[in-house]
């Protein structure tokens, strides 16, 4: 387990950074990924346990002390922490209701002499339901509205559950899904228990990069935990969750 985790952490860091040079996407868009993520495993009878959306953007420091400032009038009700301004470094705010969790985050660090200012904003939900829709559909375009001023780097994530009566193997479920969502697949690994796969899907617009023709990212793994199940979480471009 800590093992996948690891692996998967790694594949995450690696493409974010290789994304800083790569394409930029609206928030629109990615909310239009995560709905045919989500699509796709439902159609596939896997049940949802999970999903994320995550969302960055460059700023200078000054506009994110502004941007601060207002978003505390506008969310007073959130838990704010590390002080009025970015002199500290960071600023978070979280609110949970309904079983979603929301996070924006500014953050300003000194690299080789050079200041880079970025505020993040991330949605995680436990439950893919009538509420998540209606989250997606009326809080999330606002709250996006609220946050960026330009063009935000987005992924979204799903995770998932197979019913594992039949028991079949890890490939056989990549296969499976590579094919729900019309996918070549352009590099992955393989261990006994664990398999992870990138691949290329016309159901999503971008690359991750110019270098990287790959716009989605797959893990599955077995577990005997609670008995035999087979977990998955799908991202695109790359999975950005712990897993």
């Amino acid at each position: 387990m800590k093992k996948i985790s690891f692996i998967l952490s790694i594949i995450g860091i690696i493409g974010f950074i290789v994304l800083q040079a790569g394409n930029k996407t609206t928030v629109a868009d990615a909310d239009h990924e995560l709905k045919t993520l989500a699509s796709v495993l439902q159609d596939e009878n896997i049940m949802i346990t999970g999903w994320s959306m995550y969302a960055r953007e460059t700023m200078e420091k000054e506009n994110a002390n502004d941007l601060v400032n207002d978003l505390k009038a506008k969310l007073p009700n959130w838990t704010w922490t590390g002080g009025d301004n970015l002199n500290h470094g960071e600023i978070t705010a979280v609110t949970r209701s309904g079983g979603l969790e929301e996070k924006i985050k500014f953050v300003s660090t000194d690299t080789n002499g050079r200041l880079h200012t970025y505020v993040m904003y991330e949605v995680r939900g436990q439950y893919w339901n009538k509420n998540t829709e209606v989250f997606l559909n009326k809080n999330l375009p606002g709250r996006i509205f609220d946050i960026f001023r330009g063009n935000a780097t987005t992924f979204s994530c799903v995770e998932g559950e197979f019913d594992d009566k039949i028991n079949s193997a890890l490939p056989v479920y990549k296969t499976k899904l590579l094919k729900a969502f019309n996918a070549k697949e352009v590099e992955g690994m393989e261990e006994e228990s664990f398999l992870s796969v990138s691949a290329v899907s016309p159901l999503f617009d971008k690359s991750l990069s110019k270098e990287h023709d790959m716009n989605m990212q797959l893990g599955l793994r077995k577990t005997d935990r609670l008995g035999a199940k087979t977990t998955l979480v799908v991202g695109t471009p790359i999975i950005t969750i712990e897993y």
